[in-house]
């Protein structure tokens, strides 16, 4: 029996991805000065025994200024790499690769945590010691009503930034990662550097798409500069903003071109959050939703494509892959909700030794076999 898709490597580069399979970048909003700390380990450390094949940390700012929230992990300092460290070697020992997602938040910084509003800083929060900063923005308008207006950057804060990225890029190497992406998505800053919505500079870096996209590909030139040749490079997308007169699909086909011509190996497909959180984006959303924007990116520049939004079982990530909808299948709040999602997907499509737990963890096969054997005789 041909193996399924979803269970066949995937060489990028000189990385062999184990699956199709990769665990989302999830923000956790429970770091302390950027540093990681043992929650990070373990949340990111079970979807490693659960058989994903690509484990990504959440976004992680390149800058303090630009973490969404009091509590993002960060990479602005020689500091932070030693618990990151901890993270990617775990991840390694339980067959995983280690990915990472570099960002900055622009003018969606010095937010609220999600579980207290997500949204600006408010009087409660810094009772509770989170005090806001000021943020930074293609253009000075601020997301929304009532939040932060943000500083527009300079050319001279561009190059800045961009020396940014190439550092965290390099602490991420030295922390052991074999992935990198650059978020491009979301409402964040480079998102917000593409978006018509967000972007109304009348220089170099505005105007038509050419110009929009001038600073995020040169953030995607500088990191690619610094990574080595045998590592791959991914870049989250919002493929459509889903607002009129936003960002469209098209535009998305446009860039990823120019992404594939920079040394981007893959294109992460997500979409909304150019106006507000991005749980909070006007896109009619069910499983699969995001699934023919990978496709239409992967087809309009010919590119590898990683499809995310409500995948739900390992039938409907085949079918995608099948269908050549997508080079690789993201899970976020599916792996949270279950973090075997990857073991039982192997055996919910019928993977040899699927059957008599060989799949998991030695440490939970031995006993999980055993228990099955009592069940079926009970």
């Amino acid at each position: 029996m041909t193996a399924p898709l979803l269970f066949t490597p995937l060489t990028l580069c000189g990385v062999e991805l184990p699956n199709r399979i990769v665990v989302s970048p999830m923000c956790q909003y429970s770091a302390i000065d950027g540093m990681a700390n043992d929650w990070h380990l373990v949340h990111l450390g079970k979807f490693a025994q659960g058989g994903a094949g690509t484990v990504f940390v959440e976004a992680t700012a390149v800058r303090a200024d630009g973490r969404i929230t009091h509590g993002d992990l960060g990479l602005w300092s020689d500091e932070q790499i030693i618990p990151l460290r901890r993270i990617a070697d775990f991840l390694v020992g339980q067959g995983s690769i280690p990915a990472i997602q570099l960002g900055h938040a622009g003018r969606k910084a010095s937010t609220q945590r999600p579980w207290y509003g997500n949204g600006p800083l408010g009087p409660e929060d810094m009772a509770r010691g989170d005090n806001s900063w000021a943020v930074v923005a293609p253009s000075p308008m601020p997301t929304d009503s009532g939040w932060l207006m943000p500083t527009e950057l300079t050319v001279a804060d561009l190059d800045g930034l961009c020396d940014a990225w190439k550092s965290a890029t390099l602490r991420a190497l030295e922390a052991g990662f074999q992935v990198i992406e650059i978020h491009a998505a979301h409402g964040y800053l480079l998102h917000e550097f593409l978006s018509p919505l967000s972007n109304f500079r009348t220089d170099a870096y505005g105007g038509e798409i050419e110009g929009r996209m001038r600073f995020p590909l040169e953030v995607v030139e500088a990191v690619r500069c610094v990574l080595p040749k045998d590592l791959p490079l991914f870049v989250r997308i919002s493929a459509i903003d889903g607002v009129d007169g936003g960002w469209s699909l098209d535009d998305s086909g446009v860039f990823a071109r120019a992404l594939k011509v920079r040394g981007v190996d893959v294109v992460d497909c997500s979409s909304g959050g150019v106006g507000g959180p991005v749980t909070a984006a006007r896109i009619p959303r069910g499983p699969g939703f995001q699934v023919p924007f990978a496709a239409s990116v992967r087809k309009a520049a010919d590119v590898r494509t990683m499809a995310v939004g409500l995948i739900l079982d390992g039938q409907q990530a085949e079918d995608a892959l099948q269908s050549e909808q997508a080079d690789l299948i993201a899970i976020g709040r599916e792996v949270l909700f279950n973090p075997n999602w990857p073991v039982q997907a192997r055996a919910a499509l019928g993977i040899e030794g699927s059957e008599n737990w060989t799949n998991w963890p030695a440490q939970y096969g031995w006993w999980l076999e055993r228990r099955e054997r009592i069940l079926r005789r009970s």
